[in-house]
């Protein structure tokens, strides 16, 4: 299986730079994935899809403001650090930018001294472990002098903060936000909850190892990156729950999927716990758990768009691509929304 063979054409202009005003009237493309037969709809139409003793398992990870600009304290050069993963109170896996100035000992101040931080090591590919020295509280230090990590390919600036976090996040840790949940509004999940549909909350750190292009032409050599995932007893007990009583379990987005698909034994029990995941799904895959499935589009040749393709079978999905491009919808983080049922 090549890395081609996930490769579509989409033009520039379709990829949405800004997130829409009302977050559920984005469209929603309907896939059924055994007829391969597509229906277009608005996003908050979601609702006529759920069926009363549904689950619908949602990612309730929080991102934080993980993109810090600072001065080297020698030189006064810029310098970008996105946090990645926390390794000990202090220290923190990173990318820097530019790398070459960032060696072990090298010293960068942000917000005037309120932050400052020494590279101490380099690690795999390049990464930099940073120790940060502060006063005071590091989250509330990075909510002030911190930026939303937004994916290279939105260029515009991000007004509202909020815009890229979707309406239940709780636990601090992504790099990127889970974004087949921005389309959700407190309103929908009510509506959507009052028809019967259970609602149950998952938690993956979504890290930028998911966002990374495939650098391999064959599929099976690509390395994922870890990240951190955690699912609490009672919420394992409200999905299995579900699968025991004939209700579907539908995931919102790539990162529930993954953490679901992680976390379920071969006997299809999905078992309480933490831990780290590294799983690539790709075509050939069973899925264990999880029946249907809320994502947005993906990047041509990316290890999501693979993970659709194996839910719904890989022509199925690139003929409801080239569609979804004939029929100008929006993509990417910010942009619209397909169904997979």
């Amino acid at each position: 299986m090549k890395t081609s063979d996930f490769y579509y054409d989409l033009p520039q202009e379709l990829i949405a730079q800004d997130p829409l005003e009302d977050r559920s009237s984005s469209r929603l493309m309907v896939l059924d994935k055994k007829t391969g037969n597509v229906e277009h709809k608005i996003f908050r139409d979601i609702i006529d899809y759920l069926n009363p003793g549904d689950c619908l398992v949602v990612n309730n990870t929080k991102v934080i403001p993980a993109r810090l600009l600072g001065v080297k304290e020698d030189t006064g050069a810029h310098i970008e650090v996105l946090l990645l993963k926390r390794k000990a109170d202090n220290v923190w896996e990173t990318l820097v930018k530019p790398g070459k100035k960032a060696r072990p000992g090298a010293r960068i101040d942000f917000g005037g001294g309120l932050l400052k931080a020494e590279v101490i090591d380099v690690v795999d590919e390049g990464n930099r472990l940073i120790r940060f020295e502060y006063e005071g509280i590091f989250e509330e230090i990075l909510d002030q002098l911190g930026q939303m990590p937004l994916p290279p390919y939105i260029t515009h600036q991000l007004k509202d903060k909020n815009r890229y976090q979707t309406v239940y996040a709780k636990h601090d840790g992504s790099a990127a936000a889970p974004t087949a949940g921005l389309h959700f509004t407190p309103d929908l999940l009510q509506q959507i909850q009052a028809k019967g549909v259970k609602l149950a909350h998952v938690t993956l750190h979504v890290g930028l190892g998911t966002f990374r292009p495939v650098k391999v032409d064959d599929v099976t050599q690509h390395h994922m990156h870890s990240e951190f995932y955690m699912v609490e007893e009672d919420q394992a007990k409200l999905i299995n729950d579900t699968k025991a009583a004939g209700g579907r379990v539908i995931c919102v987005g790539t990162t529930s999927c993954r953490t679901l698909e992680s976390a379920t034994d071969e006997n299809g029990i999905l078992k309480a716990g933490s831990g780290w995941t590294e799983i690539f799904i790709y075509p050939g895959y069973k899925f264990k758990i999880m029946d249907a499935l809320i994502t947005n589009f993906h990047l041509p040749e990316s290890t999501l768009l693979m993970l659709v393709s194996a839910f719904a079978d890989k022509e199925k999905i690139m003929k409801a691509y080239e569609e979804a491009v004939r029929e100008h919808y929006r993509f990417f983080s910010f942009g619209d929304a397909m169904f997979i049922k």
